[in-house]
């Protein structure tokens, strides 16, 4: 069975990240709105997959943090 992909949803997906990471900040607000946005259609498909690990990649290297407060 074909995987359901939404390119519109993923190409919201990956505006709302490259605007919460534009300033190598991501606030939790930010964070949770994304993950609410790969979720919004009930399951993350392939690319929002990818756009996720990706966004976690960053954090992880602390190319991107986390605002503090």
């Amino acid at each position: 069975k074909m995987e359901r992909i939404d390119p519109k949803e993923s190409a919201k997906l990956r505006e709302m990240i490259e605007k919460a990471i534009a300033d190598d900040i991501i606030t939790r607000e930010e964070y949770e709105t994304i993950l609410q946005q790969a979720m919004k259609d009930g399951h993350i498909d392939r690319v929002e997959q990818a756009l996720l690990a990706e966004l976690n990649q960053l954090i992880q290297d602390r190319i991107v943090r986390f605002k503090k407060g």
